[in-house]
């Protein structure tokens, strides 16, 4: 019987949680995958990404998603990501007010009980929302600090980069292509590296 550790993690979120926008179909978490793999990590890993899913429609569906995808003794673990949704306006309202968005993430993170790594919101092509994603990416890094918790901030990276920054005004104005998703991988890689290996 093979003693090879299973290590299965799940990565929860929205449209950038599933590659939206990537021509190759992989988006960072498939480039963090391949990144552990060519590390002699294999990792089995599930992309439960869903474009325009908000904090709120993510807490609702993790559950029965995550439990459908472990095993007895696997070293199982969680990504997620989430945050732009939650700071568009629709119909003269935000989707998800800032305090709800940063109780779903505490709620989440307590009641998974899995190691999690969290990765901020990106910014898109839309200033104003923008600048509630720079907010409420605050909050989630401090409330991942205060669950022990690793957090990856992005958007401040990710706004002053050229490749981001045109591939998402040259595409849908929130996704970027290949390249971005490249680069936004690989602000995550080093914290990605270093938790898959623990």
């Amino acid at each position: 019987m093979s003693t090879a550790r299973d290590l299965r993690v799940i990565a929860l979120g929205d449209s950038f949680v599933a590659g939206v926008g990537d021509p190759d179909c992989r988006g960072w978490f498939g480039r963090l995958v391949s990144a552990a793999g060519r590390r002699g990590i294999p990792t089995t890993a599930y992309n439960l990404g869903v474009r325009r899913d908000t904090s709120r429609e993510v807490l609702q569906r993790w559950e029965r998603e995550v439990a459908a995808r472990r095993a007895p003794a696997s070293d199982e673990r969680l990504v997620v990501s989430f945050g732009v949704n939650d700071s568009i306006v629709e119909d003269g309202a935000l989707r998800v007010d800032p305090d709800e968005s940063v109780a779903n993430l505490q709620r989440l993170l307590t009641d998974a009980g899995l190691p999690t790594l969290v990765v901020g919101p990106p910014p898109i092509a839309d200033g104003p929302v923008n600048r509630r994603v720079v907010a409420l990416s605050a909050r989630f890094r401090d409330v991942c600090a205060a669950a022990g918790a690793p957090f990856v901030e992005v958007v401040h990276d990710l706004a002053d980069d050229d490749v981001w920054t045109t591939e998402v005004r040259d595409g849908d104005g929130a996704h970027p292509g290949a390249a971005g998703h490249d680069h936004l991988a690989a602000l995550v890689l080093p914290t990605w590296l270093g938790w898959i290996g623990t």
